[in-house]
């Protein structure tokens, strides 16, 4: 295991996870909003023993990523991804993005012609909308006057199995290692951006794979990506909320060496 930064542009240099770098395959992973790269600790587990080189990237202002003031919109995130993309000389790899790193996905895949990916999977996807305006307005409170409850807030809602309080312990933690200003601009991003004009520019063959109990990105959602992406497959994953990736860990990674 490698972790490394990338440098995206002067002085913001991106965190990378990269697990079992001689791999014959390839994944990148895109986390969620405010996590990092280490919620996909539960595929990185399985995946690189089967054979799978594992790529976490933090976006900027999350994880162990740079933390600037700046450059909190899908384009520079887009184009963050792309820099390190570009950097690792990545090709053929599969691209898989979560909540609002599916928002991110979709964006690089519309921007940058989808440039290296052969196959696109978005986990409960932030998109085409992110947040609605009165829970982006409560969210955007919370985190700039009192960010551990709003954070408390996310876990309680994030998922439809039961976990445990020291895996609520774990989660709150990865959440608090961003900063909070690129919390805030990103809940300002999903209330105010949108990626319907980004759909119809993807072909590579997409898997759409979203919990039905999703309380942060409703299932309904995922339908309308189906529907407007050609090429795309939906996934409905039965026992899960907004974090199929852990809450149907087994289902999620047989999955993703299927897709593969």
């Amino acid at each position: 295991m490698m972790g490394y930064y990338v440098s995206v542009e002067p002085a913001v240099n991106l965190f990378v996870e990269d697990i079992n770098p001689t791999g014959n395959k390839t994944i990148v992973f895109i986390h969620g909003w405010p996590l990092s790269h280490k919620q996909f600790e539960y595929q990185f587990n399985i995946l690189p023993a089967m054979g799978y080189r594992c790529i976490g990237i933090d976006w900027r202002g999350f994880g162990q990523s740079d933390k600037p003031v700046s450059g909190y919109t899908y384009n520079r995130l887009a184009m963050d991804i792309y820099m390190v993309v570009c950097a690792l000389q990545l090709n053929n790899f599969t691209l898989v993005g979560h909540s609002t790193g599916g928002a991110i996905a979709i964006r690089y895949m519309s921007k940058y012609n989808g440039i290296g990916v052969s196959k696109l999977m978005l986990v409960d996807a932030a998109a085409p909308i992110g947040f609605t305006k009165e829970t982006a307005n409560q969210f955007l409170k919370e985190a700039l006057n009192d960010r551990p409850k709003m954070m408390q807030e996310v876990t309680d809602g994030f998922f439809f199995q039961y976990i445990t309080a020291p895996f609520r312990d774990w989660f709150f933690q990865m959440g608090m290692q961003a900063a909070s200003w690129s919390t805030a601009a990103v809940i300002r991003l999903l209330r105010d951006e949108t990626l319907y004009e980004d759909l119809n520019k993807i072909n590579t063959p997409t898997f759409i794979v979203h919990g039905i109990h999703d309380k942060v990105i409703p299932f309904a959602q995922a339908q309308e990506l189906n529907e407007k992406i050609t090429n795309s497959q939906l996934i409905p994953f039965q026992y899960s909320g907004h974090g199929p990736f852990w809450e149907e860990r087994d289902k999620f990674n047989e999955f993703l060496l299927q897709v593969e």
